[in-house]
């Protein structure tokens, strides 16, 4: 099965969980997709290895950066008529509190669309989205940049 096939069965039957699991790294976070009509949302369900600093208990930050950028890929997957497979460009992160042991829940924002390039801001939340844990602003790739071909002498 391709990635275009995948994406497409995912819109038709709205079941985005073959499509999760595709990305490695979202698999071992355990993200989970909550779309509901025009809403999207993501989740990342606690789980003891995804724990940075015992003492405390909190998140590690890996974790909440990694899923903040599945979120964001996620999103444009879900939201572009495109089958392609948006290319991280640049993704920063802005650590706001401790993620604590508890399910984790992200909500992405468009900021600005074109033809080639989406750039979004996702925030991270546990108990509120009025309180959020952490926020990522990412450049993405829409669409491959097609090389200029070599002129021939």
């Amino acid at each position: 099965m391709t990635i275009e096939s995948i994406v497409a069965a995912a819109r038709h039957s709205r079941d985005w969980e073959p499509l999760v699991n595709l990305v490695p790294y979202a698999r071992f976070l355990g993200v989970r997709l909550d779309i509901r009509g025009d809403q999207f949302g993501a989740c990342m369900p606690f789980d003891k290895k995804l724990i940075g600093n015992p003492a405390l208990p909190a998140l590690h930050g890996g974790a909440i950066g990694g899923f903040l950028e599945c979120a964001g890929l996620f999103y444009l997957l879900w939201d572009m008529d495109s089958a392609d497979l948006p290319k991280t460009i640049n993704f920063t992160f802005e650590y706001l509190r401790s993620g604590r042991p508890v399910d984790t829940y992200a909500q992405v924002f468009m900021v600005k669309q074109g033809r080639r390039v989406a750039h979004l801001r996702v925030e991270a939340w546990q108990s509120s989205p009025d309180k959020p844990i952490a926020i990522g602003h990412g450049n993405f790739m829409l669409k491959p940049v097609d090389e200029p071909q070599p002129s021939k002498p």
